[in-house]
């Protein structure tokens, strides 16, 4: 079964070919800084001996246009890999917010959409790109099943203790109001190559996602039991773009004492804020490079953005009753090793130790960067939140 894998980020797009069940990848790519100066298209297609790839810098306006110049590269006479859409048998795409109604991958109906629809709110910057990317595909790979796979399903498994928030009952009861998390397909992906990397060692593990999103889940044998996000994903760890966690006192002064209106304040800490409100950047390559030039508002936001990545993990540890594992994923977690190296700083106490050459060292499937002496076991492992998706939609579908 040829399966297609749709994953749409707030300013990317990741996507691959696969052949399942033997995981054979026959293409893959990605739409990079969507409605962003510089936006990108890139494809590799493995069909031939040398991979094939492409690459060409052209303005992408929004997702819709993105995949629709990915869909005339899979057919394309020259690099494609399909002589006709018909061909794929399965598109899988990536949900950000499935609510407590999707606790498990969905085959995709009028019905599943229209709930999709309903959680915009809770994920302003992503279920409407996935929703378009559902729109999208439809059309052009009409003979396919589509099937959604859930970012909050792999932390269903949290308890009540860190899931419920202490406001009235009814909240919880009659609207659903509670902690969901997010980026679960990749921190269930990594951690599961973590465990079969470290074997009994691995039974307590925080797993780090860095992209333009970013989030921490609590692991405890192979399950999550708690992550910074919360009931939406804007909540925890300084992003691309949004603010983490905040003081709800910001909000009313904003509104009450400096007159925004709460859709401006709802724009603020979800679009302006995060690493492009303290820099004016939202791409962390291009915070590094004014962190190299040594430009005061790039420091303070990468040792701010640390920090709080830091502060997670030390509350992480106290909820596992101590630390086996650190595992730093995402396109920020496994490329940038100066972030990398902030996090680790100063945090011998709880057994962390890193190795600055192991760190700078080439990518591996599973990369040690923690030094000789240290406790805890610090790894890069890249996601691939694209074959998980096609693993559960494959498992779905037969």
């Amino acid at each position: 079964m040829n399966v297609f894998v749709i994953n749409s980020g707030s300013s990317s797009i990741k996507y691959q070919l696969i052949s399942m069940p033997e995981e054979k990848v026959i293409c893959s790519g990605m739409v990079d800084r969507i409605g962003q100066e510089g936006s990108r298209v890139d494809y590799r297609s493995f069909l031939k001996r040398e991979p094939v790839e492409f690459s060409e810098k052209m303005p992408i306006s929004d997702h819709s246009a993105g995949l629709q110049e990915v869909a005339k590269l899979l057919v394309d006479p020259e690099v494609g890999v399909i002589t006709d859409p018909k061909q794929v048998e399965a598109v899988g795409h990536r949900v950000v917010h499935g609510g407590e109604k999707f606790a498990s991958t969905q085959l995709i109906t009028e019905e599943v959409k229209a709930k999709i629809k309903e959680l915009f709110p809770l994920a302003p910057l992503h279920n409407p790109a996935n929703y378009l990317g559902i729109e999208v595909s439809e059309k052009i790979f009409s003979n396919a099943k589509q099937v959604a796979v859930f970012d909050t399903a792999f932390h269903q498994t949290q308890p009540p203790v860190a899931f419920r928030m202490a406001i009235p009952n009814e909240f919880y009861e009659k609207h659903g109001i509670r902690a969901y998390g997010f980026h679960g397909t990749s921190h269930k992906y990594v951690s599961e190559r973590a465990r079969e990397y470290l074997g009994t060692k691995g039974k307590r593990i925080v797993s780090i996602h860095l992209g333009n999103g970013c989030s921490m889940a609590a692991i405890q044998d192979g399950k999550s039991i708690d992550t910074s996000m919360g009931f939406g994903p804007m909540n925890g760890l300084v992003m691309g773009t949004r603010v983490g966690d905040i003081d709800q006192s910001v909000i009313f002064h904003l509104v009450q004492e400096l007159g925004y209106s709460l859709q401006d304040v709802f724009q603020i800490l979800n679009k302006k804020s995060g690493m492009l409100g303290l820099t004016g950047f939202s791409d962390m390559r291009d915070i590094q490079k004014k962190y190299n030039a040594d430009d005061p508002e790039a420091r303070l936001a990468y040792h701010l953005y640390a920090y709080k990545i830091k502060k997670y993990i030390g509350s992480f540890a106290a909820v596992l009753n101590g630390l086996d594992a650190i595992i730093f994923t995402g396109g920020v977690g496994e490329n940038d090793r100066l972030t990398r190296q902030l996090v680790c700083e100063e945090m011998n106490y709880l057994g962390i130790e890193l190795d600055t050459e192991k760190n700078a060292g080439p990518k591996q499937a599973v990369q040690e960067i923690q030094s000789e002496s240290s406790r805890v076991k610090l790894l890069v492992i890249p996601t691939n939140e694209e074959l998980e998706i096609a693993k559960q939609s494959f498992s779905l579908l037969n």
